[in-house]
């Protein structure tokens, strides 16, 4: 007979992402994810053939949990909306953010593709960005991505100065999201 589900993939996928936020993704075993539940392994095992595959699960969990900030911005600018949801994925979950950003790893490989595509169509919207090729917008979100991917270890590692805060971020995020549109821009009426 098998084992009675006590837990359902949700609460599974709660517990396993708390373990991922203090000890990383790979910080994740069943043991400990049993233990966060207060169970035995068995009700992981029902909803979760191995580790590996709640692991995915948390990343999937992840990747929501990204987009779900970026939808939530409205700066009026997709890389304001980008650059402040990356500051604030990196403040709120800085063990995730360097698990991710900082580390080699195959867990979010499935999507890079997706999330990049979903990024140049939110550029899309943006009047100031009128004009540039679908190749164009890539390298203008590459160069801004490079820029704001430091700014954000800095913030997940607690590298910045306290008086900089969210608010001066977020105007260096602007200045230099202006500085790169400007410059491709620049580039456009040479060519």
């Amino acid at each position: 007979m098998p084992p009675v589900n006590k837990f359902s993939m949700e609460q599974i996928i709660d517990a396993a992402f708390t373990i991922a936020n203090i000890d990383g993704i790979d910080g994740i075993t069943i043991r400990k994810v049993a233990s966060q539940l207060g169970s035995s392994i068995a009700p992981i095992y029902v909803n979760f053939k191995d580790v590996e595959e709640l692991k995915r699960a948390v990343v999937k969990r992840v990747v929501d949990v990204s987009q779900r900030l970026l939808k939530e911005q409205n700066t009026g600018t997709p890389f304001g909306d980008i650059g402040y949801a990356s500051l604030q994925f990196a403040r709120e979950y800085p063990v995730l953010f360097r698990d991710f950003v900082m580390k080699p790893n195959d867990y979010l490989g499935d999507y890079e593709q997706e999330m990049g595509d979903e990024l140049v169509a939110h550029m899309k919207k943006d009047p100031e960005l009128k004009g540039f090729t679908e190749e164009e917008l890539k390298v203008i979100l590459f160069k801004m991505k490079a820029f704001q991917t430091g700014l954000s270890v800095m913030v997940a590692n607690g590298l910045l100065p306290e008086k900089l805060d969210i608010e001066k971020m977020k105007e260096m995020l602007d200045s230099v999201a202006e500085d790169i549109v400007t410059a491709a821009r620049l580039r456009q009426k040479k060519e």
